[in-house]
């Protein structure tokens, strides 16, 4: 089968390819005269441009791969598609960053991605809100900000992708460029500031894909088992969240997330407010007790309004920034356990430059730093949070998770799931696998049989 696909995978490339061409040749044999014609040219070695050294390597790996799954197993091939994306991360690294990472979210969106076929480990299977997780690991919101990849991703074998954050009316965001790498160190610097396509774009990619799903499982010729009905979410077999924001010109950011929880909630197994965005003027006055306080009070009242079926509505959760102080993290603390939050993230990027990155002469650039020198402020924020909250709210943990040690590292400080961003954008699919096998050794090793067993292990 697998070898079947990656001919298809082929043929169809070449047909895409000549399609594209065809016209030209076409054009060129009706405009010729009856005389003879002149031989061939020999054409120059051309010189490749970016977009043609991804075409030739995308083209490379379809032809490799289609020999190669012709004598092997479908998870063996599953296995090799992965690793050979890494033959595909230099090419990725030469291109500005923010083009880079569209190329990324428009290989997911087409499926020019591999597709995780081999069931994850058993013991990293959990269930929170309800929801079964079939791993902890998601990506974060921010990579596929207007929904367009939700598959393509979810295939990767991610547990969950949070897509967004989606403002109401689209905006452009920040002046370009906007987006910074600092390589030696694993970090990124990023302004978007909300660039979004709106609500109205993003809620109709949504409802298409939904109601794809509903076809698909009508039309399937085989009814699912019962253990199989609970697993997944609204988009399929993994688990979809929707991060809202605010428009940078609203003076009401209670009504903008309101209109995120009316037009985007019948389509997310979970929702989360952002109000720790660096890029957003004001933002993160939001965190404040009071006015956290009253922001999550509307946004939950706007939610339970709704008409939901047996499964209730989508859990709500906030993400909150790094750089807050004791007392800040109190008063969300208080705030989520009276207002009965069902989770927090931890965290957004920082505006801090640690000492890791303070030589690098692109951090004075304006904007919020991700990656490897977040994990440890990140991690301690976790921690602190999970002690503050009792170990009663669900956390997931984000900032600067490169390796399954270090996914493990945030669980055991506090973490029910985990995200990814900045590491994905340099370890590309590889690292999905990578991380999900690495964090089923930490807990073998550790004497743990399940992620929930390891959650806080270190605040006990």
């Amino acid at each position: 089968m697998a070898a079947r696909a990656s001919r298809k995978l082929l043929r169809d490339f070449l047909l895409r390819r000549t399609a594209c061409t065809a016209p030209i040749g076409i054009g060129a044999a009706r405009h010729s005269s009856s005389a003879a014609p002149k031989p061939p040219k020999i054409p120059k070695i051309p010189h490749f441009s970016k977009r043609g050294l991804f075409t030739a390597a995308t083209l490379g790996l379809v032809i490799a791969g289609g020999a190669y799954a012709s004598t092997v197993d479908e998870a063996t091939f599953c296995g090799w598609l992965f690793s050979a994306t890494k033959l595909v991360n230099p090419i990725f690294a030469l291109l500005d960053p923010e083009v880079a990472h569209r190329l990324g979210v428009s290989a997911a969106a087409r499926g020019w991605v591999p597709r995780e076929k081999r069931p994850d480990p058993p013991n990293l299977g959990l269930e929170v809100w309800g929801r079964k997780f079939s791993n902890p690991i998601g990506l974060a919101a921010g990579f596929d900000k207007n929904a367009e990849a939700v598959d393509g991703l979810l295939g990767l074998g991610f547990g969950f992708v949070e897509i967004g954050s989606v403002t109401p009316i689209p905006q452009e965001g920040n002046p370009k460029p906007r987006v910074f790498r600092l390589r030696d160190e694993g970090a990124i610097i990023n302004r978007y500031g909300f660039n979004s396509e709106g609500i109205i774009a993003v809620a109709k990619r949504l409802g298409i894909q939904h109601g794809k799903r509903m076809l698909d499982e009508t039309s399937s010729t085989s009814s699912p088992s019962a253990d199989e009905a609970k697993g997944g979410g609204k988009s399929g077999p993994g688990i979809l969240g929707v991060n809202l924001g605010k428009n940078k010109t609203s003076e009401d950011a209670a009504s903008d997330y309101v209109q995120g929880v009316h037009s985007l909630s019948q389509y997310a197994d979970y929702l989360v407010i952002n109000v720790s965005s660096p890029n957003t003027p004001g933002l993160r006055m939001l965190q404040g007790r009071k006015e956290l306080k009253d922001l999550v009070k509307k946004v939950q009242a706007a939610r339970d309004e709704m008409q939901w079926g047996e499964e209730g509505p989508p859990p709500l959760l906030v993400k909150i920034a790094p750089d807050l102080s004791k007392e800040d993290l109190e008063d969300i603390a208080a705030v989520a356990r009276t207002l009965h939050l069902d989770g927090l993230i931890i965290s957004n990027t920082t505006v801090s430059r640690p000492d890791t990155v303070s030589k690098n002469s692109v951090a004075s650039e304006a904007g919020g730093l991700s990656g490897k020198p977040l994990f440890d402020m990140s991690t301690s924020l976790l921690k602190e949070m999970y002690i503050l909250t009792r170990g009663k709210i669900p956390l997931i943990g984000c900032g600067g998770i490169f390796s399954g040690e270090d996914a493990y590292r945030k669980i055991r400080a506090g973490a029910t799931l985990v995200q990814l961003y900045t590491g994905f954008a340099y370890g590309g699919p590889a690292l999905i696998p990578q991380i999900k096998a690495e964090l089923s050794e930490c807990l073998e090793r550790d004497g743990f049989k399940t992620v929930i067993e390891a959650v806080g292990a270190d605040c006990r």
